[in-house]
């Protein structure tokens, strides 16, 4: 399982390659003439914004609960999700109004070596969309999950723009805005993610509920403390990168209060110490008068 460090790790690294790509890309646009490409290197210096606010939100979601945050900080994590996944929508209609024009006024054929230049970032960018997707799963992240899509936006308009300049290429005369036919094409894909992934965070904004299996989880690990008879209500909800929940458990009505006292306890222990990233629980003693 990813760890907090591992994932600031990664967010560093991608703000490196973003940086590198985007100035690879416009270079090569330009001297390749070739504004798909431009395009994608600005979307590109981009993301170096986004793969930031994703590490800053990180970070101060991993920080502890102080006096004037109880909670914790976890809806920082949430607040960078929201960045990036609107983010996403802007650079869609950007580059989607930037199309348009070239589609209206189309310039000379791109180069032939600014395919290469795309074949690798679309290599690269996939990868890394893979590896960020893979630590957002792990650690539950919407912040990480909508950066990872990021990366796979950026790796969809290369592979767009490749397909563009090559018919361009191949199509010779009247074919020269084929390149920007694709980028508008990339930008529809593009922005539909971003509405997925905008719900999604809303979802963590607003404390909706989350899935089944992880409520079944927190039962039965609840279940299984000693002298819990069953399990009446159990809430959760995500903060972040970590989860909140309330439960109420059943024990004998004819225990002593001490008694009822020393089982939520071991509940709340149960579930702190659990995979789940339990940070904050509040655990109901319900008597059984039966």
């Amino acid at each position: 399982m990813a760890s907090i460090e591992s994932a600031l790790r990664l967010s560093k690294t991608s703000i490196a390659i973003n940086m590198a790509l985007g100035a690879t890309k416009i270079a090569a646009g330009v001297l390749g003439n070739s504004y798909v490409l431009i395009a994608d290197g600005i979307e590109s210096v981009a993301d170096v914004f986004t793969s930031f606010v994703v590490w800053s939100g990180l970070r101060v979601a991993n920080l502890p609960a102080d006096a004037n945050h109880p909670y914790g900080h976890g809806k920082a994590e949430s607040i960078a999700s929201a960045v990036v996944s609107l983010s996403l929508l802007g650079a869609a209609i950007l580059i989607a109004v930037q199309s348009v024009r070239e589609i209206m006024s189309p310039q000379g054929p791109p180069q032939k070596f600014t395919l290469i230049v795309l074949i690798a970032v679309v290599v690269i960018k996939e990868a890394l969309f893979r590896r960020v997707l893979r630590t957002g799963a792990s650690l539950d992240s919407a912040a990480l999950r909508a950066d990872a899509w990021h990366h796979r936006s950026d790796a969809l308009t290369s592979a767009a723009a490749f397909i563009g300049i090559l018919i361009a290429l191949v199509g010779g005369k009247g074919f020269e805005a084929a390149d920007d036919w694709a980028a508008l094409v990339a930008c529809g894909i593009i922005a539909w993610n971003g509405l997925r992934l905008v719900r999604s965070t809303l979802d963590d904004m607003m404390d909706a509920a989350v899935s089944p299996t992880i409520v079944a989880e927190v039962r039965k690990l609840a279940a299984s403390v000693d002298g819990v008879l069953e399990i009446e209500k159990c809430r959760v909800r995500k903060l972040g990168l970590h989860l909140a929940l309330d439960i109420h458990v059943v024990v004998n009505g004819d225990l002593s209060v001490r008694r009822g006292h020393a089982i939520a306890h071991e509940v709340e222990a149960k579930l702190r110490s659990s995979p789940l990233r339990v940070n904050d629980v509040t655990v109901h003693i319900e008597p059984d008068w039966k």
